[in-house]
């Protein structure tokens, strides 16, 4: 017992150490992709203990947002944006890729396994520049962030639930990340009320007191759990670290922000949403698309990079773990 708390305790030092010493680097800064024209604003998240989950009074709170819970997170970066078609589409298509890299494009990025052509349009007619990427799966947004290791030899992964929902309130227990006041939402976010039925540019609305847009609205987000409504009830009583629910099965994957096509209760900095199978309803593939929901527009994701990076095999691991057939 003794020899386990002393590795442990080791561990932590030696994370703390890294640590400090990346102090000084660790900044909001906008990353580049190597070989390419293209770049992406990353904002730099202190670590920290927040309370995860929705108070029992608060309105329109569900069932899966309780029992609020202790969580201690580790420092990272996440996009000030979501991912948009911009930067998504060259790791969709080599080809597109080809044309913005002035040089050809190196073997070990064209190794890297890309989507499917879909079969449709998956902007849904609602454009491409500046615009969130939109009705990839999970495991499709996980490829692109081995693209982007590929390209910057820096690690990028999806957001923890706890990691997206402690981005969002950037330091607010309310509702949103703005207070309580629904009056104020249209403010921050593409919503039902106020969207058209359609997604919009990235960052046309206010951002949150970290410098993050879009947490709520515009497209729901991917996160890198397993949707469990029950998951919080480890927490009762206690401080959880850095917690996930790593995946075991392919539905459902849990999801964050709300969209352009929910109500306001769903875009609560609490509210969580599982993955559903009839996003891909209408696909007439067997087994059905690894990369794609034609019937997700309100889809979309952002990235992280841990201010400290696993070792090499855990990356690898993250990275190269071959997608549940979807039948």
């Amino acid at each position: 017992m003794f020899a386990k708390s002393a590795v442990i305790a080791s561990f932590l030092n030696l994370s703390a150490l890294i640590l400090s010493a990346q102090d000084k680097d660790f900044v909001s800064y906008s990353q580049e992709v190597k070989g390419t024209s293209l770049k992406f604003d990353m904002a730099a998240i202190p670590g920290g203990t927040f309370t995860m989950g929705s108070r029992p009074a608060e309105k329109g709170r569900r069932e899966d947002e309780g029992p609020a819970h202790q969580v201690n997170l580790s420092p990272f970066w996440i996009g000030k944006y979501e991912v948009t078609w911009d930067l998504f589409e060259p790791f969709v298509y080599k080809q597109y890729e080809a044309r913005l890299a002035p040089g050809s494009v190196s073997a070990e990025v064209d190794a890297v396994t890309r989507p499917t052509k879909p079969y449709l349009d998956m902007t849904f007619g609602m454009g491409k520049e500046g615009m969130p990427a939109i009705g990839m799966t999970q495991h499709a947004a996980i490829l692109f962030c081995k693209w982007l290791y590929t390209r910057t030899g820096i690690f990028f992964r999806l957001p923890t639930e706890a990691e997206w929902e402690y981005a969002c309130r950037a330091g607010s227990a309310e509702p949103y990340s703005f207070g309580s006041d629904t009056a104020r939402l249209g403010e921050y976010a593409w919503y039902a009320a106020n969207s058209s039925a359609k997604t919009h540019r990235v960052g046309e609305k206010k951002p949150n007191a970290w410098g993050l847009f879009d947490m709520h609205g515009n497209v729901a987000e991917w996160t890198a759990d397993q949707y469990m409504p029950a998951f919080y009830k480890q927490g009762s009583n206690k401080t959880l670290r850095d917690p996930l629910a790593k995946p075991g099965k392919l539905y459902p994957l849990s999801v964050r922000g709300g969209s352009f096509a929910d109500n306001a209760s769903s875009l609560r900095s609490a509210a969580r949403r599982g993955s559903d199978p009839d996003w891909k309803r209408i696909d007439p593939q067997i087994p059905k698309s690894n990369w794609w929901f034609p019937e997700a527009p309100f889809l979309g994701f952002r990235v992280v990079r841990p201010a400290v990076p696993p070792a090499k095999e855990e990356i690898e691991k993250y990275y190269n773990t071959p997608p549940i057939p979807d039948y």
